[in-house]
């Protein structure tokens, strides 16, 4: 739902959101031991106002805003949330941009959960 929300949240003026959701299974070397695993590869390209990717680890860190709070509401937790929990399940999540281009997330998690507690 945060991925979602930002969607929308960071739309370009006079310009009707666009969200496509898709995904994927792919075939990757499992951390650790590099073996072959199924992973769901599930990405979120949107037609907003983008970013400059040099903020990339920014955007994930809790608290970390791109723009004032005059411009956009919210606390800056919504994506470092978002990342939390991809990674809690083994997995990654990471976005591509550009100014003025829109966004594109992207979560890679793998298809069998690892039933050990972390």
């Amino acid at each position: 739902m945060n991925i979602i929300g930002n969607s929308v949240k960071y739309a370009k003026k006079d310009v009707e959101p666009e969200i496509d959701v898709t995904a994927i299974v792919i075939r990757l070397p499992r951390p650790g031991d590099g073996v072959p695993i199924d992973y769901h590869r599930i990405r979120f390209d949107d037609n907003g106002i983008g970013f400059d990717e040099k903020y990339l680890d920014r955007i994930f860190t809790p608290f970390q805003r791109l723009h004032g709070r005059n411009e956009y509401e919210g606390t800056g937790i919504g994506l470092a949330v978002c990342r939390k929990i991809v990674e809690r399940h083994g997995g990654t999540l990471t976005a591509k941009s550009s100014i003025g281009n829109g966004a594109t997330f992207i979560a890679t998690m793998p298809v069998a959960q690892n039933k050990e507690k972390k």
